[in-house]
């Protein structure tokens, strides 16, 4: 009787085992289907931001390649006008006027009639969007480059803009509405600090695409500039213009910059605005 009733308690007990061990397994497996599927979403997000990015620099491409052949096709341009003087005497007039209020030692360093309608617009350009040291303005063979810095946009580590910027973005959207065929590329650039682990963003690629989609957006949204004529990009921290291991440095990289395309009769025609 005695070992009867030990075999049963000895069964029981294995029974219980037994039972808490399929539990444990029947959680563990619905754990391991739920990591799977997370897993396959993310892997889906991930291959729908690669090609999204894919697409984004391929745009850019494309733009900087337009880029120089504008710049080559205005060259030749500004070539024969040289050769010919066949500048108006109302843009010569008008750019003569500017550049006597342009500093002695940049006008040192121009050396054609192209350099000097280049700093001519610079300085007017300069002029109409404030003259502020958060903002450089600079022309590159009729291409228009505004460098914005990090405190006039946005706060540190956000993508929001500033309201104080609203006035710029106004000007700069005046200038693209006037001509229609002119193109924007918004260019966001961080410093190279790594983003905080529990940030709603991923890492500074995230940062700075947010930052030029931001701006991007106001333009198109609030001052009402055709989509067709904008591109958004962000280029991280790969393009510095400091050392990024002092403070100072990370300030001038954390930037944006906004690059216009205007044609060259709309590049002299800024003289006289």
């Amino acid at each position: 009787m005695r070992k009867s009733f030990v075999l049963t308690a000895v069964a029981l007990g294995i029974l219980s085992t037994s039972c808490v061990s399929k539990k444990k397994f029947t959680a563990l497996e619905d754990e391991l289907n739920t990591t799977k599927s997370e897993l396959l979403k993310t892997r889906v997000e991930k291959d729908e931001c690669e090609e999204k990015y894919a697409k984004i620099e391929e745009k850019v491409d494309n733009y900087y390649a337009k880029i120089n052949a504008l710049q080559d096709d205005n060259d030749s341009k500004l070539e024969i006008v040289e050769n010919l003087t066949a500048m108006s005497e109302k843009n010569k007039a008008a750019m003569r006027k500017t550049l006597r209020n342009v500093s002695p030692e940049k006008l040192a360093g121009a050396k054609t009639l192209s350099d000097s309608i280049d700093l001519a617009i610079a300085y007017n350009l300069t002029k109409s969007f404030g003259e502020d040291e958060d903002i450089e303005v600079n022309v590159d063979k009729t291409v228009v480059q505004i460098t914005i810095s990090d405190k006039m946009l946005f706060k540190s580590g956000s993508y929001w803009v500033n309201p104080k910027a609203y006035p710029l973005l106004k000007r700069i959207a005046e200038v693209v509405k006037s001509e229609p065929s002119m193109e924007v590329l918004v260019e966001g650039h961080t410093d190279s600090q790594t983003i905080k682990k529990e940030s709603y963003l991923e890492d500074n690629w995230d940062l700075s695409v947010r930052r030029s989609t931001s701006v991007v957006r106001i333009l198109q949204n609030k001052y009402k500039v055709e989509g067709k004529q904008l591109i958004a990009s962000g280029r991280s921290s790969y393009l510095p213009i400091a050392d990024n291991k002092d403070r100072a440095g990370r300030e001038k990289n954390r930037r944006t910059r906004i690059i216009i395309l205007p044609n060259l009769d709309k590049f002299l025609a800024m003289l006289e605005e």
